[in-house]
């Protein structure tokens, strides 16, 4: 399968280098052309623009920053609906709102034909370089079985997890518990430095109790020394995706109280200048 990969970033750089390591052949579209001299060098094929792109392909990836940038790439002018083909495929990683992304798969088939598959990703830029990612799948069990070979060099496991907009579904789940983790050890480290504890050996301590997660063991010690990192994820990507719980609450009448006290949270702390920083510096919103 001839592979076209929309959006080379934090994300979508290491998936598409692992994607050519697997022997496939990809081309590459980005906003911003500057991104795109790693994967070219690795010898992804750069495509003039997303119609050009589409045409040269049989599965096309997107891996973008939110549910109004996929909109914009897949039905803005020049973008994928007016080129695609029924044969072909569309499979979004980005995390997007489950609403939206069934209406987007609905208007994608109407107007040209092509198949939807929602398949957000979960495991940071370490699980992408690692081809560790959990990915989680929505849309019918025909697509998803046809693109089981691309997701194997990604991925440690690739769940089905119902109809179009599942994945999406079940992403928004993983995020609440990962933004509403950051924001407990934030508040723990800051109170296990004001108590004098040594805050640096927290993370050791608790490993492998019920305490423990990855969020723990790689934002854990960057929140002790109190780091501002160079960011492998960003508040704002938390933020959107807390937000979209809350959204997704309200549409189906489920209460997520400690997810909308975390997005409030974390909004405060973006405002402070934060929102394109690591959430390691969520500390900083117990130490300002």
């Amino acid at each position: 399968m001839k592979l076209g990969f929309i959006g080379i970033g934090l994300m979508g750089k290491p998936m598409t280098q692992r994607l050519l390591q697997a022997g496939f052949e990809v081309s590459v579209w980005n906003r911003s052309a500057d991104k795109l001299a790693e994967v070219r060098a690795a010898g992804a094929t750069v495509a003039g623009s997303i119609s050009d792109l589409v045409e040269q392909v049989d599965l096309v990836l997107l891996c973008l920053a939110n549910t109004a940038v996929v909109e914009e790439v897949v039905f803005g002018a020049g973008g994928v609906a007016g080129h695609g083909r029924a044969d072909q495929l569309l499979v979004d990683f980005s995390s997007s709102d489950p609403e939206a992304t069934r209406d987007f798969a609905t208007r994608l088939k109407a107007q040209c034909g092509m198949h939807w598959v929602d398949s957000p990703v979960s495991g940071g830029v370490a699980g992408a370089e690692a081809g560790s990612l959990a990915i989680m799948c929505g849309g019918e069990a025909a697509d998803i079985e046809r693109i089981r070979p691309v997701l194997a060099p990604l991925s440690q496991r690739v769940t089905h997890m119902g109809p179009i907009g599942a994945g999406q579904v079940t992403k928004v789940c993983n995020q609440m518990i990962v933004g509403c983790n950051l924001m407990v050890l934030a508040e723990m480290m800051a109170l296990a430095k004001v108590c004098g504890v040594d805050a640096d050996k927290i993370p050791e301590a608790l490993a492998g109790g019920f305490a423990d997660s990855k969020p723990m063991q790689i934002t854990g010690p960057l929140m002790a020394t109190e780091s501002d990192p160079d960011p492998k994820w960003h508040v704002r990507t938390l933020l959107k995706d807390l937000d979209m719980a809350v959204a997704q609450s309200l549409r189906e009448g489920s209460a997520t109280p400690m997810s909308g006290l975390a997005a409030q949270l974390m909004r405060q702390h973006g405002s402070k200048g934060y929102l394109e920083r690591d959430p390691a510096t969520l500390i900083k919103l117990y130490k300002d």
